[in-house]
């Protein structure tokens, strides 16, 4: 049951998404039929809805080798294939990383495999997904467990290869073998570098996204995965042994990268205390057996400095056996249930609010603007009808006294247009400076002296140095924007404010830019790039491949990073005006229309009633336009819906009573 919780919050989420795009449809259709957009508001609705479609969820799996990993895979997401899937036994199992997904756009279930050779290339891994040339592609017999687990054994190859060769692959160090008397000659290593598996489960198809990681302080370790694969996951779930408790190496795993997440709330980590059938001991009573099992959560917990209850202890090899029985008390026993349970309720809902603040605040913006020109609008309305009221049956002298307050105000309202002319050609200045510090010109510049630098450089410290001056440019020149921002920030506000105390704009408030998300990318990169240069295994890796795996890596990804700043600060520069400039240029038109009319009714008294009439049809349609941008906003603003409780939803025996809830998400692209 807990399962199909995950699964129906998961379809939740789904429809939630599809009525999302349905809304921003609808808005776009509005706008264009009203003449109220704009080609750079049309082509944020329409990366929006197209980023909506291309969502998912993903959840990575990070331990130690032997940890159980794929068994936890095979018991949450495969147990109805009643066997394994993924390749589960003693010792070391995934030999590359994994990503499970479902391909829309295949034709066929498929795996698609990256020799290991690939790592010879300048080329990432994301570049190499964009060429399915260097992939070896087999379709996937779904219809045959026995042919699935046959093409799954693929991703836990082995070859052997010199040891000349597995240097040059960066798949070797004298380290891992100073217990022998002399290093072989031979070595073996994994047949492919990443796996990706296109399966049509039902959980997959509706967006999940399942990385099965290999041990991430191994020797050749992808640095990509680190970088980018892991922070873009919406949660961890990282995988320590009852049987051995928070070993040295988990340790490693923990602090570098699991806890670094946690900390910078940049993904949720899950605690998965696995393998507690190891605990169940027949000599010991239920209640020894419990407590022996909650006095290991509690050490896992003060070793990692976690609260305890976000340790969940499971046995993933007994929740797979209990789903394939059919044993519900078995099931509940495992500590599978709960650990279900969290995914469902947690990391969906968090996601959802991610997705949800990312709508916001690039097309709830938008839509208060608009309102807020339709408020404009029905002000206006109102108070041409009430002139008109107000005249009727009037003198002329009172008409002409009326007009000449009015057209006074037009020449007050003419000069505060002028100044904020003025003040945009200011902030264009401004703007000017700030996409010039975040010219990616003088960022590559510095990446080609980094690069001569390092290749020309004899030692390893040099090389090191080189790394180091790199990322310390790279910050220098983030400081920079970061003060860049802060005045035209300033700028910005200035104008809105100035507008909001003497023409009574308090419904429009400018978004601000920032950036700390870049801020706090490249000094989680930084810290990154800092391990990877004072590594042991860097030490003694073959410097070419170290110089390779530093650009491919690390320098690509700060650049990638400096690149997204740059669109957003051009994609908010275009933007950041536009819906004070439309309410200035709204006020105008009302003011202009309110002359037009008391005009009219100058020179001719009779058409006092028509426009009477006129206007109050005009009042109601505006009121109308406000409930349907006002139902517009509140779908952008609604939370996801819950779901009832399930029957299984109770703590298993291993745990006392927890709050089912995950470290914060981080902050959306």
């Amino acid at each position: 049951m807990a399962k199909e919780q995950f699964s129906d919050q998961l379809q939740h989420y789904n429809r939630w998404k599809t009525d999302i795009i349905e809304h921003i449809e609808a808005y776009r259709n509005w706008v264009e039929a009203h003449d109220m957009g704009s080609p750079e508001e049309d082509l944020r609705m329409y990366e929006t809805i197209d980023a909506l479609k291309m969502d998912n969820i993903t959840i990575a799996v990070a331990a130690e080798f032997s940890r159980g990993k794929s068994e936890l895979i095979n018991a949450i997401f495969f147990a109805n294939y009643e066997r394994r899937l993924l390749p589960s036994s003693a010792g070391r199992t995934t030999m590359c990383p994994t990503e499970l997904y479902f391909d829309k756009t295949a034709h066929a279930p498929y795996i698609k495999l990256l020799p290991i050779e690939s790592r010879l290339e300048n080329m990432s891994i994301a570049e190499y997904k964009q060429h399915h040339d260097y992939w070896t592609s087999t379709e996937l017999e779904v219809d045959s467990a026995d042919k699935l687990v046959e093409s799954f054994q693929e991703i836990i190859k082995t070859k052997t290869v010199t040891r000349e060769k597995a240097i040059q692959l960066g798949l070797y160090s004298d380290e891992y073998f100073a217990h022998m008397e002399e290093a072989p000659n031979t070595i073996d290593i994994p047949v492919w570098r990443h796996a990706l598996i296109s399966f049509p489960h039902p959980l997959l198809k509706q967006g999940l996204t399942i990385l099965d990681t290999p041990g991430l302080n191994a020797l050749g370790s992808e640095p990509e995965l680190t970088m980018d694969m892991l922070p873009q996951a919406q949660a961890i779930m990282f995988v320590l042994s009852a049987d051995t408790g928070a070993t040295k190496s988990d340790m490693e795993i923990w602090q570098q990268y699991a806890k670094a997440y946690r900390d910078n709330q940049q993904v949720g980590v899950l605690i998965v205390l696995n393998k507690i059938d190891t605990l169940w001991d027949e000599l010991h009573d239920e209640a020894t057996v419990k407590n022996n099992i909650q006095t290991q959560c509690n050490e896992t917990a003060q070793t990692l400095g976690v609260d305890k209850n976000d340790v969940y202890p499971v046995s993933a090899q007994k929740g797979l056996l209990a789903k394939i029985k059919k044993d519900d008390a078995l099931l509940l026993k495992s500590g599978l249930s709960a650990l279900e349970i969290a995914l469902s309720e947690d990391i969906l809902s968090s996601k959802q609010d991610i997705v949800r603040e990312n709508i916001i605040s690039k097309i709830g913006s938008m839509i208060q603007a608009t309102k807020a020109v339709l408020v404009e609008r029905f002000d206006g309305s109102k108070k041409k009808l009430a002139d008109m009221r107000s005249m009727s049956g009037k003198s002329a002298d009172v008409l002409m006294t009326t007009m000449k307050k009015l057209r006074a105000e037009q020449t007050v309202y003419q000069k505060d247009v002028g100044n904020f002319q003025t003040s945009r050609d200011v902030l264009k200045r401004q703007l000017m400076d700030l996409n010039e510090t975040l010219s990616l010109e003088s960022l590559d510049q510095l990446i080609a002296k980094t690069r001569e630098y390092m290749v020309d450089s004899w030692t390893t410290g040099g090389m090191k140095k080189g790394m180091k001056t790199f990322f310390d440019g790279a910050q220098d020149t983030m400081t920079q924007v970061s003060w860049q921002v802060e005045k035209a920030n300033k700028i910005v506000s200035s104008i809105y404010d100035r507008f909001r105390e003497e023409h009574g704009f308090k419904d429009i408030k400018p978004e601000l830019f920032t950036t700390k998300k870049f801020s706090r990318e490249l000094v989680m990169l930084h810290d990154k790039a800092t391990q990877f240069r004072n590594s042991p295994v860097t030490t003694m890796t073959e410097q070419s491949y170290v110089v390779q795996k530093f650009f491919v890596s690390m320098v690509s990804h700060a650049r990638n990073i400096f690149f997204r700043a740059n669109e957003d600060a051009e994609d908010w520069a275009k933007n950041v005006m536009l819906p004070l400039a439309r309410r200035i240029k709204e006020r105008k038109r009302q003011l202009e229309k309110r002359l037009e009319n008391l005009q009219q009714v100058r020179s001719s008294r009779e058409t006092i009633g028509e426009n009477i009439v006129s206007l109050e049809k005009e009042t109601l349609e505006l009121q109308h336009q406000l409930k349907t941008i006002n139902k517009i906003l509140s779908a952008i603003h609604s939370p996801l819906p819950k779901i009832a409780d399930h029957p299984t939803a109770a703590s298993p025996p291993a745990q006392t009573s927890r709050p089912s809830r995950v470290t914060a998400l981080h902050n959306v692209q």
